[in-house]
């Protein structure tokens, strides 16, 4: 196969109820990484309802939409995913009950920020993390806004903007 026709990586962004977080991370990342596949789901959610408002108002006051975004629960569709990035620890322990086959690829956004080798193949980099029995700390949450107000938005996507920045260059380009 060439590389023109590859199939890029897969990041898949996951949150509770695929709302608020995953969404906002999901949009960044696509926007600032177009080598790369970008899903989103949520570990606990009723299929297909848009964004809530104060995500769309979040997104929107970063000059990021997604007009189309519908809320998916985590499943078949979302395993083969090269790596999922999740929201806070609770999410990874959901993983790794529900879908243990995929707890060697699913890190907190913060954990891979900070521990995410920057060189080599993607594959290699989140294997040597040890992901599947890494102990999560309470330091990996990134806080749901969900009953909060615009404010609680508007931080929450502030925060986000700043890790999936840096979870981007230590990405690099798909290859």
């Amino acid at each position: 196969m060439s590389k023109a026709s590859a199939v890029p990586p897969t990041i898949c962004f996951l949150c509770t109820g695929n709302a608020a977080r995953s969404v906002m991370a999901r949009a960044m990342f696509a926007d600032r990484a177009p080598g790369y596949r970008a899903v989103g789901a949520g570990t606990l959610v009723i299929e297909g309802l848009p964004m809530s408002s104060r995500t769309r108002n979040a997104m929107a006051d970063l000059g990021l939409a997604d007009p189309d975004h519908r809320s998916s629960q985590f499943g078949k569709g979302h395993v083969t995913a090269d790596l999922v990035v999740a929201m806070e620890p609770s999410h990874v322990a959901w993983i790794r009950q529900h879908h243990p086959a995929v707890a060697a690829r699913t890190a907190t956004l913060p954990r891979l920020v900070r521990d995410l080798p920057p060189d080599g193949p993607l594959v290699g980099r989140v294997a040597s993390l040890g992901l599947s029995t890494v102990e999560v700390g309470s330091w990996e949450e990134v806080v749901d806004p969900a009953s909060g107000e615009q404010a609680d938005f508007d931080a929450c996507a502030a925060t986000l903007d700043d890790l999936v920045g840096r979870l981007v260059e230590l990405l690099g380009p798909a290859c």
